[in-house]
């Protein structure tokens, strides 16, 4: 199987590799011309096989992916196909394959968790599409899943949108996962009755309910970096979190976990932090409460 790959960025040129060492034959285009393996969009689209092409998109969410749909739209055909793979929001998906159907043009979003890791260890996979055209791409999600039982790394999730809708729930999740282990090492830190924070967590990898990837990540960062001084406590959010608190909202479905965790991400951002300023000053005029002063920014904290 051929084909075309839109997106040689982290995860776009890892997936291309891991494409061709499992026997698929992968063309790539992106901006960079040093990582490209053509010129640009319409070079893609000609070294593709004619009776059907496929091209995957993977680039960032909302305008660049529309324009390169957009544009992907004026060069295939009826019968081609579109698979979008980055972290776009589930609604943008149905307008896409909406447009792209009075041209006879295929279109099927693909939920692709994995990171930096997934040359190595394989890519979970979220597809929304027509079972037909799942179907006709198998060999491409075979190739990008770890190894092992199909259903435990790919799900056909629905129709169109059901991929992306199914990937921003799953980010949402890592939200929630990444604060509460991101708590529970503070507090560890906190007290000195725990002498070996690291290894503590260390001792979690294996039998303990909390094990998890995600845990082995955070593990490793701190051995690397034991009170991660390295590190600034700015933490910025892609989307998925907003998109799975705002779908929540719509449905009524109440999130306290994972609302309380991109919250969190918000106030990392704030330096100093207005509502806390605010929380501060009315424990000072209802309680008499101790306040800090402020520092000013030209002296150090």
């Amino acid at each position: 199987m051929h084909i075309g790959l839109v997106g040689l960025g982290k995860m776009g040129a890892n997936m291309r590799q891991r494409l061709r060492d499992k026997g698929l034959q992968v063309t790539g285009y992106d901006r960079n011309p040093d990582v490209s393996d053509v010129a640009d969009l319409p070079a893609l689209v000609a070294a593709l096989p004619q009776e059907r092409r496929v091209v995957w998109v993977m680039v960032p969410s909302g305008a660049p992916t529309r324009s390169v749909v957009d544009e992907l739209a004026t060069l295939l055909t009826s019968g081609d196909v579109i698979i979008e793979g980055g972290n776009s929001y589930y609604k943008d998906d149905i307008a896409n394959a909406a447009r792209l159907e009075e041209s006879g043009i295929r279109y099927v979003d693909v939920g692709v968790s994995g990171g930096v890791w997934g040359l190595a260890n394989g890519y979970g996979l979220m597809a929304g599409g027509a079972p037909e055209d799942v179907e006709a791409l198998m060999p491409v999600f075979d190739a990008l899943r770890p190894d092992g039982p199909r259903e435990e790394g790919f799900v056909h999730a629905g129709s169109v949108g059901a991929g992306h809708f199914a990937k921003m729930v799953h980010n949402g999740i890592e939200y929630g996962v990444m604060q509460a282990y991101a708590e529970g090492y503070e507090l560890l830190a906190a007290q000195d009755v725990v002498t070996d924070v690291v290894g503590t967590m260390r001792a979690w990898k294996r039998g303990t309910v909390v094990r998890s990837w995600l845990l082995d990540l955070l593990v490793a960062a701190l051995e690397k970096d034991p009170g991660l001084s390295e590190i600034d406590d700015y933490v910025e959010d892609s989307g998925e979190g907003r998109w799975t608190v705002d779908e929540a909202i719509d449905q009524a479905v109440p999130l306290p976990v994972i609302s309380a965790a991109l919250f969190a991400r918000f106030a990392s951002r704030q330096e100093p932090s207005p509502a806390m300023k605010a929380v501060a000053a009315l424990r000072q005029q209802f309680g008499g409460h101790a306040v800090r002063q402020a520092v000013p920014p030209s002296e150090p904290v």
